[in-house]
């Protein structure tokens, strides 16, 4: 029982501090991206190749006067970057990073833990995140700030609606909520075992209103410069804006992470079986790949956030409404009428 809580409290630690510096160098990584899309160098001064501009950065959040406005409800101005901050680290416990390891003969779960409606609590926890850029845009009494909020709030909305749809069609065909059970579905060592095949639609919708759910361009109007100065967080400065932003990077992590495990195999990968391996040094070699599957995912949030111009308000929720809910009722129909024929 110690061995267990003592390896249980590693993985947890080990779990935010990987969720952390990946958000903290997936900053740099948007920099480099956009400066390589845009022809220029980016980062260069802090470390060789600009590699310590991430530690600059937190440096400069931490030593930056931190500012309350006098109209502002206190409380709630604190309180929303931690909401937004706190939901963003808790949907990655339920994510499988790995098989099991082997150590004395004993089996270690590389996944902190996994509950029978863990899609669930993943989507459930993730909507939380809402109310904490909604309480900070409201609570700082401030016009662009509260219509960021809205817009936020209002977006979220309308793209979890098919976010969700398309998530039904996925449990009908696994049968099963819990994100470990999925994964070891799609251990074929094929690629034709991974869920993106048989529900590729759903994987389209999905990917599209995570953009949405993460305020990622082209769907970051709640914090549109150009119409609101900066948004939700106009208002905010020192490690609290940094709050912000970290949990926008974290989210974008979790949802890639979320992607490539209900539709990309997880900690899978082709042929695993033929390597004549151990079961470590699989199970190693499957956690590689899953980040693998990770940093590309985070690479096409950034390429397409540099690529493709901010939709209209009007053009968003046409998108949500119009055109990825009916393609989400379809797709759930379409796969209800495939697994009754299946069964027959």
């Amino acid at each position: 029982m110690t061995d267990f809580l003592i390896y249980k409290i590693l993985l947890v630690v080990g779990v935010f501090t990987i969720t952390l510096v990946v958000a903290m160098y997936a900053t740099y990584g948007e920099r480099k991206v956009a400066a390589f899309l845009q022809d220029r160098i980016g980062p260069n001064r802090a470390g060789p190749f600009g590699i310590l501009q991430p530690l600059a950065d937190g440096l400069k959040f931490f030593m930056k006067e931190e500012i309350i406005p006098s109209v502002s409800n206190k409380f709630l101005f604190i309180l929303g970057p931690s909401i937004a901050m706190i939901t963003a680290l808790m949907a990655g416990v339920l994510i499988p990073w790995g098989n099991t390891l082997i150590i004395n003969g004993t089996a270690y779960s590389l996944q902190i833990t996994d509950i029978n409606i863990g899609i669930l609590y993943v989507f459930g926890v993730v909507s939380i995140g809402v109310y904490g850029i909604m309480i900070g845009g409201w609570a700082s009494n401030n016009k662009y700030s509260l219509l960021g909020a809205i817009r936020a709030s209002a977006q979220m909305i309308s793209y979890e609606l098919a976010m969700g749809i398309s998530i039904i069609a996925l449990i009908m065909m696994t049968g099963t909520l819990s994100l470990g059970e999925i994964v070891n579905q799609q251990a074929g060592g094929d690629w034709n075992f991974w869920n993106v095949v048989y529900q590729p639609l759903g994987f389209l919708i999905f990917i599209v209103c995570a953009f949405a759910e993460c305020n990622r361009a082209p769907f970051d109007l709640p914090e549109c410069e150009t119409e609101l100065v900066g948004g939700y967080h106009t208002e905010y400065s020192s490690m609290k804006l940094g709050f912000y932003m970290f949990a926008e990077y974290i989210n974008m992590f979790i949802s890639s992470a979320v992607l490539s495990t209900l539709y990309f195999g997880g900690y899978n990968f082709p042929f695993m079986n033929d390597l004549g391996l151990s079961h470590n040094a699989i199970t190693i070699l499957g956690t590689v790949f899953l980040f693998a599957k990770i940093f590309f995912f985070i690479f096409f949030f950034m390429w397409v956030r540099w690529t493709l111009p901010r939709f209209r308000y009007d053009q968003l929720m046409n998108l949500g409404w119009r055109v990825l809910l009916p393609l989400s009722i379809a797709n759930l129909l379409l796969t209800a009428l495939v697994l009754l024929w299946i069964d027959k």
